[in-house]
């Protein structure tokens, strides 16, 4: 009886082994159904269980008003990734298909539906935002006839109701002798910010594009003009393929001064460069995204979770872009797209470790808003530059007024400064530390300078603030927010240092001296008045990690024990990633384990393993629980280290759990380290 167990456990294992690997993960289970969003770092599209459509178009950086008294909101684009195929005059539904499987390919940023249509034909598509013209979708579609078919195709433009004023239009633009259908659609945003364009057009790889007799014949229908079709027939006979493509481009006002006509040009450039050639160029971008990778051995699940949250890391931004990243990504609206401090504490240091060209970007994301945060300083009574809680594309508080923490968490200052230095110390670029580096981190200095108040004893507090865990508001001496304070001072110092500018003694004495308070028995008090209560997320287990302001085991311990009891159940996932990480270095591996899968196996949401932000919520892919299961990998068990000779490893240590634990492309040397 066993010997059969084991014989019936070992074929469902295989089974699931041969759909899933360290780069696939496939479902044929389209229930309780959670997407996993394809995005090159300029727009996000969200798969759909449902065949040929996808859920929403999320354009990065493009703000407009949510209300006219609300505050900026990210912009859906329009629609354009849902197409209606019919075969023999009955429309492919969720109704009339069998055999339905669904594959993400992180290796390659590809997903892939596939299914059977009666006994008619078997269909596949592939979805892609192109790495190489980042502005554009592709679908790639195959039908193969069972029998002879005929084939109705029809792409769509579907403009979201927010916008105003769509014009729906299709032309054939022609140079000489080439034509090129153009479906499009332009319309202003929902309160009149932007202007945005969308263009389509089909693709038949089999023929000459430029021929446009040689092509089936196009219908333009106009539902409305926030439903703008484009149609195709063909019959295909049995025991042969109809392969075609329907691309599109999305382009606005916050990009380009006329969008409507750049995105008929990133459509044609789609329609008559090969796919062959396209798709090369898009793979060939993210093989050099994956010599940034974590590879594990002996634990297929955990290889798939921490790959599934580098994948999402990389989609969501890019070098060449200087944008950073929000929350929940290109995946949705959550949080209104916004950039909080959950970039530069918890996505950044994987990225800086993994891919600097991407790390440069979030930092100049901030280096570009320098002037915006250096008025809010001054609005706010205080010197230096003050950045926002939420920021958007101007740099401004984009917090809702009602949200405390857009007027009072100021610890984002300190952590814009901390991964400032921390980009100089991996990357040695003197260059950027003149330029961009150390004028940040000498305003950042210089704003904690005048925010501390001085006390009696002489030693220096900060008051009033929002500190990590929001549950506490309007609190003194919140540990984290000081924390982080004292490190951004002494980062500014080391800065200056480097360029042979002379201490700042200023900074170097508020630095000594702002207070870390502290219960009786040594462990570390959360704020002045922290007296034990449910804490949101770790607040003063921060200050052992990323920080180094708690060093020594006794403390550690203490506060480790004291704190993971009271983080809050409904917390957002990257909470227990800290303790594992303070584990993890402390060589107590069973713990860190433990914590690491308690950060984010109960946000994952199916069939793909999606996180959401907490346990008891659903709305993915927040990539802030992602960069923090990836930093108990790199910075725990992968022993890594930022410190002022670059990134080393020391005291790396493996869970029972794995063969191995591979570490690929560390730092600007692309170092790989290996831990049996």
């Amino acid at each position: 009886m066993k010997n059969n167990l084991f014989i019936v456990l070992f074929l469902i294992s295989s089974s699931i082994i041969g759909q899933n690997d360290g780069w696939n993960i496939s479902t044929t289970n389209n229930k309780n159904y959670t997407g996993i969003v394809v995005a090159n770092g300029r727009i996000g599209m969200l798969p759909s269980e449902k065949p040929f459509e996808i859920e929403q178009i999320i354009l990065n950086n493009v703000f407009d008003k949510e209300s006219p008294l609300g505050v900026s909101k990210i912009l859906l684009g329009m629609n354009f990734g849902n197409l209606e195929v019919e075969i023999d005059g009955e429309k492919i539904t969720e109704a009339t298909i069998t055999n339905w499987k669904q594959t993400l390919n992180m290796k390659e940023a590809a997903f892939t539906t596939s299914f059977n249509f009666k006994d008619k034909a078997t269909i596949s598509y592939t979805l892609y935002a192109l790495r190489n013209v980042p502005y554009t979708g592709y679908i790639d579609v195959k039908i193969n006839a069972k029998k002879t078919i005929k084939t109705k195709v029809t792409g769509k433009i579907i403009t979201p109701e927010e916008y105003q004023n769509p014009m729906s239009t299709f032309r054939v633009l022609q140079d000489l002798e080439t034509t090129m259908p153009m479906l499009q659609t332009v319309a202003k945003s929902r309160q009149g910010r932007h202007t945005v364009g969308t263009s389509a057009t089909f693709i038949w790889h089999a023929i000459n594009s430029s021929r446009i007799n040689q092509r089936p014949e196009l219908t333009h229908t106009k539902v409305s003009e926030y439903d703008n079709r484009l149609s195709f027939e063909k019959e295909i006979k049995k025991g042969t393929s109809l392969d075609f493509a329907w691309t599109a481009a999305a382009c606005s006002t916050q990009d380009f001064f006329d969008p409507q006509s750049e995105s008929e040009r990133f459509v044609i450039f789609n329609l008559l460069t090969p796919k062959e050639d396209l798709l090369k160029q898009h793979k060939a971008l993210w093989k050099t995204l994956w010599e940034g990778d974590i590879i594990i051995e002996g634990d297929l699940q955990s290889q798939q979770d921490i790959r599934l949250g580098l994948y999402h890391l990389y989609s969501f931004a890019r070098g060449d872009s200087d944008l950073s990243i929000s929350p929940m990504g290109l995946s949705s609206q959550g949080y209104n797209g916004h950039i909080f401090w959950d970039t530069e504490l918890w996505m950044y240091p994987p990225l800086l470790a993994l891919n600097q060209d991407i790390a440069r970007s979030l930092v100049n994301y901030r280096s570009d808003r320098l002037a915006v945060a250096k008025k809010k300083a001054i609005n706010f009574g205080f010197k230096g530059a003050m950045f926002p809680w939420e920021s958007d594309d101007t740099g401004e508080e984009a917090t809702p007024a009602w949200a405390l923490t857009g007027t009072f968490e100021h610890h984002i200052t300190a952590d814009v400064a901390i991964a400032f230095w921390n980009y100089y110390r991996v990357t040695k670029n003197k260059q950027w530390l003149v330029e961009r580096g150390y004028p940040m981190l000498k305003e950042v200095a210089d704003y904690w300078v005048s925010r501390v108040t001085k006390n009696e004893d002489e030693s220096y507090s900060i008051k009033n603030v929002v500190g990590a865990n929001e549950f506490a508001q309007n609190i003194d001496d919140n540990a984290f927010t000081n924390g982080s304070a004292i490190t951004a001072l002494q980062f500014a110092n080391l800065a200056a240092k480097e360029l042979g500018i002379e201490e700042n003694t200023t900074w170097k004495n508020v630095a000594d001296n702002i207070k870390i308070h502290k219960f009786s028995d040594g462990t570390t008090k959360e704020h002045s008045t922290y007296n034990g209560e449910i804490i949101k997320q770790a607040d003063v287990n921060l200050l052992a990690y990323p920080l180094s302001i708690v060093a020594d085991k006794e403390t550690l311990l203490k506060d480790l024990k004291y704190y993971e009891p009271k983080i809050a159940v409904e917390g957002p996932a990257m909470g227990k990633s800290v303790f594992a990480v303070i584990y993890a270095r402390m060589g107590d591996v069973d713990n860190a384990f433990r914590l690491f899968k308690e950060s984010y196996e109960a946000n994952k949401r199916q069939p793909f393993g999606a996180l959401s932000e907490a346990a008891t919520s659903n709305n993915p892919y927040f990539v802030t629980g992602a960069g923090g299961m990836l930093q108990t990998v790199l910075f725990g068990f992968g022993g890594l280290h930022i410190t002022e000779d670059g990134i080393i490893q020391k005291n790396a240590i493996l869970p029972k759990q794995w063969k191995s634990l591979t570490l690929k492309g560390i730092g600007k040397e692309k170092k790989t380290y290996i831990i049996n």
